[in-house]
């Protein structure tokens, strides 16, 4: 299981395949890290130096190592349902030097969770836990794995990611909006296909309260990387367009479909390869609250 789901869906097959998705989710993991760094640091101000921190749905290992950065006197353990993923994870921390306080544990949340050798000071499930059926159990079952004291941190919601203006000067002004309805249904029906979905309102305060929890907060995180856009978020952004035109292209108009193409030759001086106005602006929103003593 990783972070990240948008733009990476198979419109016709909810299923995905973390393993193959691994190159881009380390693109984005890196590309939003001045997003993640912030979060990192508020949660620090929020968390009393953590002794275990549990990743809970890590992916390859990006925010893990943040988390490893940023608390060096804890251990941070990945948790994840895909080995190779993890394989990426202990490697990066091995990279970086945290390896003899980082661990990895497989298998599919919330159940794994009972493999904890210890409770956990800080778990953080960064937009994980929107790929467990029912997310009011697994909430509780992230908070049952809570030292006394210790702190939930979700992150879950924010605001589409937005890479370029409304009116690109061909085809229809609008087309990442309308993308985002195709994006949204999908969304929709992969949470109706997992096992034991659940619907729920999504006020994720209120949930973490029913789990038991008290102290609720929440922040929300911008990344603005401003035009023209570096060489690595035009390549970010290339690659989303491209998934979602191969996701999505049957269900978008003609005309839609040509901007797209358009927007994604390499040689054509008005695609994301070369035009001036490309930008990467997202909002993600993190949820937190504490196990009472």
């Amino acid at each position: 299981m990783g972070h990240q789901h948008h733009n990476h869906p198979d419109h016709h097959d909810t299923d995905i395949d973390w393993a193959e998705m691994a190159p881009l989710l380390v693109a984005q993991a890196e590309l939003f890290t001045p997003l993640y760094e912030r979060a990192l640091s508020w949660l620090g101000t929020e968390v009393t130096e953590p002794g275990l921190i549990v990743d809970a749905g890590s992916g390859p290992g990006v925010v893990s190592c943040l988390f490893a950065e940023t608390f060096p006197g804890a251990r941070v353990l990945a948790v994840d349902g895909s080995e190779p993923l993890l394989d990426l994870a202990r490697e990066r921390a091995a990279r970086l030097g945290f390896d003899d306080r980082f661990g990895t544990l497989a298998g599919e949340l919330p159940g794994i969770l009972d493999d904890l050798d210890y409770p956990a000071d800080l778990l953080w499930a960064g937009r994980s836990l929107h790929h467990l059926g029912d997310q009011r159990a697994a909430l509780t079952a992230f908070a049952a794995r809570l030292a006394p004291g210790g702190t939930l941190a979700l992150m879950e919601g924010g605001l589409p990611a937005r890479f370029l203006p409304r009116d690109i000067g061909f085809g229809r002004p609008g087309l990442q909006a309308r993308l985002d309805v195709l994006e949204s249904e999908w969304f929709t029906q992969m949470r109706a296909e997992l096992p034991g979905s659940e619907s729920e309102t999504e006020d994720w305060l209120a949930l973490l309260a029913a789990a038991g929890l008290t102290h609720t907060r929440t922040r929300s995180f911008l990344l603005d990387l401003h035009a023209p856009a570096s060489d690595r978020a035009r390549a970010y952004v290339a690659a989303s367009l491209s998934r979602l035109r191969e996701a999505f292209g049957d269900a978008l108009d003609t005309d839609d479909r040509a901007t797209l193409d358009r927007l994604l030759d390499p040689d054509d001086k008005a695609s994301v390869h070369h035009r001036p106005d490309v930008f990467v602006l997202a909002a993600h929103t993190v949820h937190t609250a504490v196990r009472t003593p």
